[in-house]
């Protein structure tokens, strides 16, 4: 692993990194327990086979317009927060890095513009 990724190997959520290609070049700890079969390992494999036509769409998207993607899902009954976004190099796109962390149920909101 380098070195530079691992503060993120441990963090309680999942980070799944790849490049231009949709070739998976990093996943951290709880991706690999998320993604990864029996035996098998995500690193090194395209992961634009697991996605829909549509989610494929939004990936060439972000690779090609350098924008960011956010939504939440339910799995397994627990809410999550998703946030796929391009990393870069010297300015140019360089492929996505996807966050994915659970969201408590009783989670608060602080409106920062109405808080003195």
């Amino acid at each position: 692993m380098d070195n530079d990724m691992k503060w993120a190997e441990d963090i309680d959520g999942a980070i799944t990194v790849c490049d231009t290609e949709g070739k998976v070049i990093y996943m951290n700890t709880r991706s690999r327990e998320t993604f990864n079969k029996a035996g098998e390992t995500m690193v090194g494999r395209s992961m634009i086979p697991c996605h829909s036509e549509r989610s494929q769409a939004i990936i060439r998207h972000m690779l090609a317009s350098g924008e960011s993607h956010c939504y939440t899902i339910t799995k397994k009954g627990r809410k999550k927060l998703i946030f796929q976004t391009p990393w870069k190099e010297n300015g140019e796109v360089a492929g996505l890095v996807e966050f994915s962390f659970v969201l408590p149920d009783d989670m608060p909101h602080y409106d920062r513009d109405k808080q003195q």
